[in-house]
């Protein structure tokens, strides 16, 4: 192994280990008598300037990846879906840390941040993974930093509650995972991915492969909250403190979107270019997940646990495309699309709810009565956000979905694949009655009081930054698309 190959390709996770121990120093040696506040900022900035480093490094990185010397496979890959899903990381990390600032949920900000820099590190290293050890040695140390997020708020029976009920489906999820991997290792005798393709390439009849991609689906149906593995996401997104989530909510989606999509990769390859038990899979997860993500979101009154649903149900569209996977540059592109810009949107999201339940003290829906009066640059906020998330145009969610189903009908023919889009379509337009709930009591009905709700301008900013992301790369779609596409030469 050449070591200095590994540091390169590495730099961007280094440079995030490095600025996760500066951070601790500072909060923990300069600062500790300092004002909550001036910590918090002081802690958010160290940790933005930790993933702008991270971000410099990524050209640095060794062309083509980590290769293990002697056998040509690739452990670690750089450029591609890859470089797209850690730069996407890296960019909603800072997002995340600017809600931290004005945050009051715990007087561990020094540690907090490090959390969250060692759980990105972990969703780098899981976007670069060719290699099944790695997958999970990267998937453990960014699950382990998001069962501690979610406890962070110390003071909340609610956030015990949701780190408590995430560690444990978490820890099933990793052995079903684990469990998936060992059938693999042991069908093939590697644990490199394109040493399984080549070894597994015409045997796609035999059961015990069929089992283990049912093990692995179900691993990592887990880390994207697809039903039935999602009974975690409603308790995570409603108990974490409101940065905690946002990150839950984007950041790992993104990680693990990004592996699924080099899972998919592999599995095409397997079954000679067929949708075989792996679509099959997928479909019926997608299914899932789409109809009772939009169909239980009817029914919640804690926007928290709104979006979770919501959540839910935007897997099962992505998952939808991973069913019908091609590896041609298009279809991860148009993933990347999706998952990047949902998860723009559902930090801006957060970051209202989040505005919005510090001061009225709490996320129900009643929370949001009057807001167009009470903060109406918070309300217009909301408005553009939302809509997004329901795929309004010209906004970016539209071109987000309309993307993924053409990509689904250009892959595949057929009914299955066209009766999938229409129920996807159909339950888009359920999804707009839910968030229409909110933004009703927004806009129309009257408030039960006219006390404003006050956002500091840094938070402000931020969010505003984020709407107007979402209106300019709906406006101008070509702008992120051939973003993506520049990373995929043969496009």
């Amino acid at each position: 192994m050449n070591y200095a190959d590994l540091f390169r390709v590495t730099l961007p996770e280094t440079a995030l280990e490095i600025a996760a121990l500066v951070v601790l120093v500072a909060d923990l040696g300069f600062l500790r008598k300092a004002a909550l506040n001036v910590r918090a900022s002081v802690a958010a900035l160290l940790g933005i300037f930790g993933c702008a480093a991270a971000l410099w490094t990524m050209p640095l990185q060794a062309a083509g990846g980590l290769v293990y010397p002697g056998t040509g496979e690739v452990l670690l890959m750089a450029g591609g879906s890859a470089a797209v899903a850690q730069i996407g990381i890296l960019a909603l990390t800072v997002l995340t840390l600017f809600l931290l600032m004005d945050a009051e949920f715990t007087q561990h900000v020094g540690e907090y941040v490090a959390v969250v820099l060692m759980a990105a590190a972990g969703g780098l290293l899981i976007a670069a993974a060719q290699d099944l050890l790695i997958i999970f040695i990267g998937l453990e140390l960014l699950s382990l930093g998001l069962y501690i997020l979610a406890a962070f708020a110390k003071r909340s029976a609610n956030s015990a509650e949701a780190a408590i009920k995430y560690y444990l489906f978490g820890g099933m999820s990793a052995a079903f995972l684990l469990f998936g991997f060992s059938y693999l290792y042991g069908l093939s005798g590697s644990t490199n991915l394109a040493q399984i393709v080549a070894a597994e390439q015409g045997m796609h009849s035999g059961a015990m492969l069929t089992i283990a991609l049912v093990m692995v689906a179900a691993g990592l149906g887990f880390k994207v909250a697809a039903v039935p593995f999602h009974l975690w996401a409603p308790d995570a997104y409603e108990g974490a403190p409101a940065p905690a989530a946002a990150f839950i909510a984007s950041v790992s989606k993104v990680a693990s979107f990004a592996l699924l999509i080099s899972v998919s990769v592999a599995a095409l390859h397997i079954f000679h270019g067929t949708h075989g038990p792996w679509s099959l899979i997928l479909a019926v997860l997608a299914t899932a997940s789409m109809v009772l993500g939009n169909l239980v979101a009817l029914a919640q009154v804690s926007v928290r646990r709104l979006l979770a649903y919501s959540a839910i149900a935007h897997a099962g569209y992505i998952l939808l495309a991973l069913a019908y996977f091609s590896d041609s540059p298009t279809n991860p592109s148009v993933i990347l699309y999706y998952i990047v810009t949902y998860g723009l949107t559902t930090i801006g999201a957060f970051g209202v709810v989040a505005v919005v339940e510090r001061s009225a003290g709490s996320d129900r829906l009643d929370a949001f009565l009057g807001l167009h009066k009470r903060n109406p640059a918070l309300a217009a906020i909301l408005l553009v956000l939302f809509l997004s998330l329901a795929g309004i145009p010209p906004l970016v969610g539209f071109w987000a979905k309309f993307n993924l189903f053409a990509a689904v009908l250009g892959v595949a023919a057929g009914a299955a694949p066209f009766g999938l889009v229409a129920l996807a379509l159909a339950m888009s337009a359920v999804s707009l009655y839910y968030y229409l709930q909110v933004l009703k009591r927004a806009f129309v009905m009257p408030a039960v009081t006219e006390t404003p709700i006050v956002a500091s301008p840094l938070t402000l900013a931020v969010l505003m930054m984020i709407a107007a992301l979402v209106v300019v790369f709906g406006c101008f779609p070509a702008l992120l698309q051939n973003w993506i596409a520049g990373f995929y030469p043969s496009m």
